[in-house]
Parts: structure tokens; C-alpha cells; sequence
């Protein structure tokens, strides 16, 4: 079992949900930690679909995604105002060298701010849609970037080579995810260890927040989901409008 060092009083909800396993196993002289992660399972319930799939994970109904052809409106200027994206890369306290897998990274907004704090290092832009990875080839063309790469991902499958990544981040994303299990699964083992997820979601909690209610989230739902692969609950930053800006990491 996992042990988390310290941990905060709020931590311990995340401990106490956590059925994660951890095997080391020798070889090569080299020690590699490895999972055995339970699946928490899937229902698929059309009779119980209000707004989403019909598809349900740990009690949350997965939402529909959103396709390229709405990729203006993640580029709509009062964005800046509403996610504060140049404050939210700011708090992720990247190194020059780090790799960071944008997770859903539509037409780049997040990319391309992420990329100028990691000059010695790159992003891996990570869309399950080739249109959005060409909209990002094509600024990258435009704006002279050449660290960032395009990762078409699958469904259930980021497609992020083991041991890859400093970090990962999720810009309301994940809610979206038909297979969050085995795509939280394909971030946490591409994550290096100490490696950190920043997940952002609306706050689900907040009914005032002017979004649907499957494109938001709750701190708790959100804790519980990324427990299973008992990733630590670091912190919370509150300085977003209408977003949770949560941090795990791989211990």
C-alpha cells in the first residue's frame, strides 16, 4: 500500500479511498515499480442519461466532447478573463527542461503558453482529433515554435511512452474522457516519479458557475476518481474564477 508522507487532514480522504498496489520488481539491478490498479468499473445506464453518454464511472456520467469545429470558441478572448491561463501555467512551477503532456489540448491554447517556460524541454500535445493537431502544427509554423509535439491519443489511450513526462494537465478535459480508467492509467505511468497531474475542472460544487452540470466537477468526485491510482492529492488552488485547479502526484 502506498504511504503518502505526512499527509494533511484532507489527504486522508484520498488515502482512505485508495486501492492501489505496489510491486517493486528487480531487473537488471534497476527497480521498477509497477501497478496493479483495480478497475472501478463502468455502467452504461441510457435510462438514467440526462445530459451526457449514458456511460457512468464511479457514480458521474460522462459528458459529451467537444469537437473541432467549436475550436473558435477556445480561442474566445474573454477566456483570459475567465481561466487566467498565463496565471494558471504560472503556478505549475515547471523546470526550463521539463516535458509536459497537454491532455485534450484542442487548438493549443495551453501549449503554446506551457512551451515558452520549457525552452530546454517540450510539450507533447496530446488531442484524440487530427484536426486539432493540425490547427497546432499550423501556429506552430506561424509563431517559429519547434518545442512542441503533436500526440494523437485514442479514446483510452494518451499514447505517452512510459517514464515521459514531469507533468501533465488537463484543462477542462477530463470530464469529458469516455475512458477516464484507462486514460488516468496511460498519464500515471507516463509520469516520472514526483511527477505531478494539474487537473482543472468548473467547480461543480458552485451552482452560480454558468456551465453545465457534467462539464463541471466537484473537489470530491475528483479526489475520489484519482485515488484509485493513488496518486496524492497536493493541493487545491483557489485563485480561478470558476475552476478548482487540483494537484496530484506521483509518489
Amino acid at each position: 500500500m502506498a504511504l503518502f508522507r505526512q499527509p494533511l487532514p484532507r489527504k486522508l480522504l484520498a488515502r482512505a479511498l485508495s486501492g492501489l498496489l505496489i510491486l517493486s520488481i528487480a531487473i537488471s539491478g534497476v527497480v521498477v515499480r509497477a501497478q496493479e490498479i483495480e478497475h472501478p468499473g463502468y455502467e452504461v445506464a441510457p435510462e438514467r442519461r440526462t445530459t451526457g453518454i449514458g456511460k457512468f464511472y464511479m457514480g458521474r456520467e460522462i459528458s459529451f466532447v467537444m469537437g473541432h469545429q467549436a475550436a473558435e470558441w477556445l480561442n474566445r478572448p474573454g477566456r483570459i478573463q475567465e481561466e487566467m491561463p498565463d496565471e494558471v501555467v504560472a503556478n505549475m512551477g515547471l523546470d526550463p527542461d521539463h516535458v509536459v503532456a497537454d491532455i485534450g489540448a484542442g487548438s493549443g491554447y495551453f501549449s503554446f503558453r506551457i512551451a515558452r517556460l520549457v525552452p530546454e524541454g517540450k510539450v507533447l500535445a496530446v488531442d484524440i482529433q487530427p484536426e486539432m493537431l493540425q490547427l497546432i502544427k499550423a501556429q506552430m509554423a506561424e509563431d517559429g515554435v519547434s518545442n512542441i509535439e503533436g500526440v494523437l491519443g485514442q479514446v483510452d489511450d494518451p499514447n505517452l511512452p512510459p517514464g515521459s513526462i514531469d507533468a501533465a494537465i488537463m484543462v477542462d478535459a477530463y470530464h469529458e474522457f469516455s475512458h477516464p480508467f484507462e486514460m488516468i492509467n496511460g498519464i500515471f505511468q507516463a509520469l516520472r516519479p514526483g511527477g505531478r497531474i494539474f487537473l482543472l475542472e468548473y467547480r461543480g460544487e458552485d451552482a452560480s458557475v454558468p456551465i453545465r452540470p457534467l462539464h463541471k466537477m466537484t473537489e470530491e468526485q475528483v479526489v475520489r476518481e484519482m485515488s484509485v491510482f493513488g496518486l496524492e492529492w497536493t493541493d487545491t488552488l483557489n485563485f480561478l474564477p470558476w475552476q478548482h485547479m487540483m494537484i496530484f502526484t506521483k509518489t
